[in-house]
This record gives structure tokens, C-alpha cells and sequence, in this order.
């Protein structure tokens, strides 16, 4: 579907930052602006899948270069 253009560690600091933006979601329950906590739904799904779409649109890539 998408070509991988999201690397080893790019991939970890991806699904730790959107895991923990999740929890505090779930932590801060009396925040008034709680619900922008959600935004770690993005990082958390764009490093399990290994691409990022601003990445193409960009033409960045933090994977390591395939050789032939």
C-alpha cells in the first residue's frame, strides 16, 4: 500500500510518544482540554506501519538504504 519509509528507532520514539500521549488520556480524566491528548493516536499508527504519509509527501526516509 504505502512504501516504508519510517526507520528502526524513528519507529520506537514513534509508539513510545503515542502510547504514552494515550495514557494520559486515560490518566487525565478531569483535563479540560483532555481529548487533545488523542493526537498520539497519529505517531502510535504511523510507527506500526512503518510509513508516514508528510514523510512522502516530503520525500524523507529514516530507513537505511536497501541494497541490491
Amino acid at each position: 500500500m504505502f512504501a516504508t519509509n519510517v526507520g528502526t528507532a524513528d519507529r520506537i520514539i514513534r509508539v513510545v510518544v503515542g502510547l504514552a500521549l494515550l495514557a494520559a488520556f486515560f490518566l487525565h480524566t478531569g483535563a479540560s482540554l483532555r481529548w487533545l491528548y488523542l493526537i498520539g493516536i497519529v505517531p502510535l499508527v504511523t510507527g506500526l506501519f512503518s510509513t508516514c504519509p508528510l514523510y512522502s509527501l516530503l520525500g524523507i526516509s529514516t530507513c537505511p538504504a536497501r541494497r541490491s
